[in-house]
């Protein structure tokens, strides 16, 4: 058996854990980076799913990079380029009375000036309590059972920016921080498809429904990059993967040593304190004072340090974190572009949303509280290859969907025939907006929850 030492181990090449390893390096730190993939960026990642047709696999949006991290690892230098910057949200109506929302600014059939000027007022006070929050996220959070001077002094920064709000605004963000988006919503606003729109972004990719608390926080965070100058959400080109690729390259750059094929099975300790780690297929023991995990608490805890190597206190909290997934993706390859019932083809590389009222990505959330998938999803669509031409064939399409709602632990558990019938499910709903969709279909994929994690 060899022994290696470094100052930090990373384990995981997530984008969290790249820019992380990016920034130990920069600060004179020995970083190794170890991943089980034969390829890095975790969620932001590519692949070709039918020959020809490549699609960001998880994560489809890019709608929050900071600029401060844009600029510390110098990421555009190392290949960063957006196939399309700041699109627009189409909320489609059955009745082809479509709402687009950009920036402060929405408009559509039916739409009042009431809710234009009420969502002005919204976006700006959102933008204000977004600022705040990264505020809150862009120093270390404070350990409020000790007494350290500077967690006093950072929990005083903060409540001084939330003070700086001024008393009404600041009144309102601690009434709604920990409430749920459904109501929040109906206060504000009368139009259906309006409410149904901006609900969606408290709820993507999570096991919860626009009544479910603290909707109102998952709202914020998704919008954190309007702070950022992201009006609307862009795409990357060549994909998600791209992305990885990119902080992977500022990383070596910065001179972190990155391992793929290098699965983590054991975190060990001594004394109370990290000091190295196993790998699955190595007998080599590496070596660090510091180890970062970029893989989720439960299983960090659980399966790579072991119950037993921490505190009571700390196994019943990480237990009892409920990260269950319940959102799918849809993948479509397509022979031509689809036609959406009253959307210019000139329009369809914007953010599409399938989803009328937040009564119905209410219902569609209440089959997934019993190990059931939607009968009537509500779905969030992009169509990449209207601004990138590299991910498909000459003359034809992809269509991704993020499909809300898809339980991790499905009753009859996920098989062929239950995805195959889900993924039916989906394109019935589409095809209510895009009639010809069926007769485009050339290849699809559907990832279930589990598929993803895997």
């Amino acid at each position: 058996m060899t022994d290696t030492h470094y100052d930090v181990i990373i384990v995981g090449a997530g984008h969290n854990g790249l820019i992380c390893a990016s920034y130990l390096a920069k600060a004179g730190r020995k970083v190794l980076v170890l991943e089980a993939n034969n390829h890095t960026g975790g969620a932001a990642a590519t692949h070709e799913f039918s020959p020809g047709f490549k699609v960001s696999s998880c994560a489809q949006w890019l709608t929050q990079l900071s600029p401060g991290i844009c600029s510390d690892l110098s990421l555009k230098k190392h290949g960063l380029e957006y196939a399309a910057q700041n699109l627009s949200t189409i909320a489609l109506d059955n009745n082809t009375k479509h709402l687009t929302i950009k920036g402060d600014k929405v408009s559509g059939l039916g739409l009042s000036d009431k809710d234009q000027w009420a969502y002005k007022t919204f976006y700006k006070r959102m933008l204000k309590f977004a600022k705040v929050m990264d505020i809150a996220f862009n120093q270390r959070p404070a350990k409020l059972v000790e007494s350290d001077f500077s967690d006093k002094l950072n929990l005083m920064k903060l409540g001084f920016n939330v003070k700086m709000l001024g008393k009404e605004d600041m009144q309102q963000l601690l009434r709604i921080i920990l409430i749920n988006i459904f109501d929040i919503l109906e206060e504000e606003f009368d139009h259906p498809l309006l409410k149904a729109a901006l609900s969606m972004d408290a709820v993507l990719g999570s096991q919860m429904g626009p009544r479910s608390p603290n909707t109102v926080f998952g709202y914020l965070y998704r919008h954190l990059g309007q702070y950022y100058g992201f009006i609307g959400p862009s795409l990357v080109k060549g994909g998600m993967g791209a992305l990885g690729d990119v902080l992977a390259e500022a990383a070596i750059k910065s001179g972190v040593e990155i391992r793929t094929h290098s699965a983590v099975r054991k975190i060990n300790l001594n004394a109370g304190k990290v000091e190295s780690v196993e790998l699955k297929n190595s007998d080599e023991k590496l070596y660090a004072r510091t180890i970062v995990s970029n893989v989720d608490p439960k299983r960090t805890i659980e399966k790579l340090v072991g119950y037993r190597n921490v505190e009571t206190g700390v196994v019943r909290n990480v237990h009892n974190i409920r990260s269950n997934g319940c959102a799918a993706k849809l993948h479509l390859a397509l022979t031509g572009l689809p036609d959406f019932s009253g959307v210019e083809p000139t329009e369809l590389g914007n953010r599409l949303l399938l989803a009328p009222t937040m009564h119905h990505i209410e219902r569609a959330f209440n089959h997934s509280k019993y190990g059931e998938f939607s009968e009537a999803p509500v779905l969030d669509i992009s169509i990449p290859t209207v601004h990138d031409k590299s991910l498909a064939q000459k003359g034809t399409h992809v269509l991704s969907a993020i499909v809300q709602f898809a339980p991790y632990n499905l009753k009859e558990g996920w098989t062929d025939k239950s995805k195959k019938t889900f993924e039916n499910l989906c394109i019935d709903v589409i095809e209510q907006y895009a009639p010809n969709i069926r007769e485009l279909i050339k290849d699809s994929e559907l990832l279930t929850p589990v598929d993803i994690e895997q």
